[in-house]
């Protein structure tokens, strides 16, 4: 009995067999350009504007383009005292919130428990809360208690905002730190406060430094809040002077507003940078088990 091998026929061509050109994306690119200069052009009329002592609200290159705008804006009643308002304001905020977070976070993640899931989810419906529905409250408690045009109140009550959303990020970043590092150091001797200051922390200092950057933006650029609690222009934070900037001048100074705007957005991306260059938690946390 002999078996007759079948040779396999080429494909004609025009089947399918051969890949496809790719298809002309000139749609899609189109949109994707559309919302890219959505949000370049208002940077670039902010960097023009800032450079151009006759700005309007129009983009416009300037015609003698300098630096008259930002020599204008520094002064300390415009600038300085506005940006430590803030410096304060967002640094003690993002303080507070981080270590009230840790102690949080670290119950809920080395404890199991029925509690744990519905206080999570607790505390991610306290995320939903607009903060117009309770400042109506707020305003009146801070009035009897007389805590109105008190930076250190607000900041308590600003931390108190940030800080559900900063539990669930801390808890989810000290659930990727082995419990095993820490029972070595129980065994050491090393009480859990301990433990938690010498092991936990420094190998979740990245995120740390993500969770502290969440929160000063929140409080760096909040309205609202200063707005209503904080009185006295001495104590106001930029992001409210720039208000009280337009709302003292008939005609608007669109350079300096531009050139304060730059400035303003400085101490941000300033963090950024050096969180970013800062130590590498996942090496030391891959080393630490690997020990």
């Amino acid at each position: 009995m002999t078996a007759t091998a079948r040779t396999a026929r080429p494909l004609p061509a025009g089947t399918g067999a051969t890949a496809r050109p790719g298809r002309s994306s000139t749609p899609a690119d189109a949109v994707l350009l559309l919302i890219g200069a959505s949000f370049l052009l208002p940077l670039l009329w902010l960097i023009l504007a800032s450079l151009d002592t006759r700005a309007g609200h129009e983009l416009q290159f300037p015609a003698a383009p300098g630096l008259g705008n930002f020599a204008a804006i520094a002064t300390p009643e415009l600038l300085l005292r506005p940006l430590w308002n803030s410096a304060v304001l967002s640094g003690g905020t993002a303080a507070v919130t981080l270590v009230a977070a840790v102690l949080a976070a670290y119950p809920l993640s080395r404890y199991s428990s029925r509690f744990n899931r519905p206080f999570m989810y607790t505390i991610l419906f306290g995320t939903c809360l607009p903060i117009t529905a309770i400042m109506v409250p707020v305003y009146g408690l801070f009035v009897q208690f007389e805590l109105l045009d008190s930076m250190p109140a607000t900041i308590l009550f600003m931390a108190t905002t940030a800080l559900p959303m900063a539990i669930w990020m801390t808890r989810n970043f000290m659930d990727g730190v082995p419990v095993s590092l820490e029972e070595a150091a129980w065994v050491d001797g090393a009480s859990r406060m301990t433990a938690l200051r010498t092991i936990v922390l420094p190998l979740m200092k990245q995120g740390l430094g993500v969770v502290f950057i969440f929160v000063f933006i929140q409080a760096w650029g909040n309205f609202f809040v200063p707005f209503v609690l904080l009185l006295s222009e001495a104590r106001q934070p930029a992001a409210v002077s720039i208000f009280s900037f337009f709302g003292q001048h008939g005609a608007v100074a669109y350079g300096q507003l531009a050139a304060f705007s730059m400035v303003y957005s400085l101490p941000v991306l300033a963090l950024y940078v050096i969180v970013a260059r800062g130590g590498g938690s996942s090496f030391a946390l891959s080393g630490a088990v690997r020990g």
